[in-house]
């Protein structure tokens, strides 16, 4: 019989020049640096810049590429609409995704960029940038409109994740909180051969459009078993309460054979690399907002998971509460993974096209054996 590879586990598909984890240093890789080094010395533009052009930029490119995103924050009249009728029971997840593919549709419409690109920069790579910089004003605007808020338009004198807040919440918080969110976005950019980034890929080697890949890869982020694992860690704190409740909280969990959100990674085996650093981004929030409660029931359940089965958090665990603490909808924590892992999807679309090859897995197949109408009883 055929050897399966469920969920295509152990199985390389590709090859690819964007990240990887790295077994020595058990660290996650942007182009080869070290994404905890990337988080304390880079802004997330700079590593977006990296994901997509291969090296970091310099101060001239860095302030073009930022001219660029700047430039293209304001969102389009007609994808406002679009939300508009959408009700507000609607996923957020599902909110985006349909903004995300009326971007798209759009896009036919729109003339290349000019006056900032470089030779290399093709159209792909343009729509990349132009729908990363919309994205924080879909987020912004939705969560906006399901709290009876007006719109508020972006700052072009602002840095990415401070014009996020700022849309958000009306103004600029301050700085610990802008730090906290660039620290979150360059964590969540990239993640090699992830479930959405590899169903981008899948969608790219037909040879559809990039907003058609984008738009599966928010399909496939949905899921709580990939990008809606900060949603669940939040709603597990709610449930849980306080830290005193933790560990009666998850003996019953784990008897009733639950799942317990924020833990475990496929491809780390001991720790995601990612999770210090988004733990002290998380340590700088709880003392800003004054919560040393919501830090307690966080280290109780890291503590407890670790006693009875030997499991860490993933970078799930940390962005969930930092999230909260930034004001964020429950909801919203996702389409935030959004508004950084765009990058990396796209990054990998140009990268699947550069030597594309159709993606079409064989099966093997379980059903019954051959048969025929005719040989029907009666």
């Amino acid at each position: 019989m055929t050897e399966i590879s469920k969920g295509l586990a152990g199985v390389v598909v590709d090859t690819t020049a964007i990240s990887k984890v790295d077994p020595a240093s058990n660290s996650l890789l942007y182009r080869g640096y070290p994404v905890q080094e990337l988080a304390d010395a880079c802004s997330f533009e700079e590593v977006a810049y990296l994901i997509w052009h291969g090296e970091l930029p310099s101060a001239e490119q860095l302030e073009a590429f930022e001219s660029v995103e700047r430039a293209h924050r304001e969102l389009d009249p007609v994808v406002r609409r679009v939300v508009d009728e959408l009700p507000e029971t609607a996923h957020p997840m599902d909110v985006l995704r349909t903004a995300a593919s009326v971007v798209g549709a759009r896009e036919a419409g729109l003339a290349p960029l000019t006056g900032h690109e470089t030779a290399d920069e093709d159209l792909d790579l343009q729509k990349a940038v132009r729908l990363w910089a919309q994205i924080p004003a879909i987020l912004a605007y939705d969560q906006r409109r399901r709290r009876g808020l007006d719109v508020v338009p972006p700052r072009e004198d602002l840095g990415f994740s401070a014009n996020l807040l700022h849309m958000t919440f009306g103004d600029v918080p301050e700085l610990v909180v802008v730090n906290a969110l660039d620290v979150s976005m360059i964590l969540y950019a990239e993640h090699s051969f992830n479930a959405s980034t590899f169903a981008a890929r899948v969608i790219t080697s037909t040879l559809s459009d990039l907003h058609s890949a984008v738009v599966g890869a928010i399909g496939a982020l949905k899921g709580p078993l990939h990008g809606g694992a900060n949603e669940a860690v939040m709603h597990m704190f709610e449930e849980i309460g306080t830290a005193e409740a933790t560990r009666a909280w998850l003996e019953r969990a784990l008897a009733d054979k639950r799942k317990i959100m924020g833990f475990g990674h496929r491809v780390y085996k001991n720790g995601d690399s990612r999770v210090p650093t988004m733990r002290a981004a998380l340590d700088s929030l709880v003392e800003h907002y004054e919560r040393p409660d919501l830090l307690a029931l966080y280290d109780e359940l890291e503590a407890a998971m670790a006693e009875a089965k030997g499991i860490k958090p993933n970078l799930d665990y940390p962005s969930g509460p930092a999230y909260h603490l930034m004001g964020f909808d429950t909801a919203a924590f996702t389409p935030l993974f959004v508004a950084s892992r765009v990058v990396g999807w796209t990054a990998h679309v140009r990268e699947q096209l550069a030597a594309n090859s159709l993606i079409r897995p064989l099966s093997e197949y379980t059903g019954p054996a051959l048969r025929h109408v005719v040989d029907r009883a009666g």
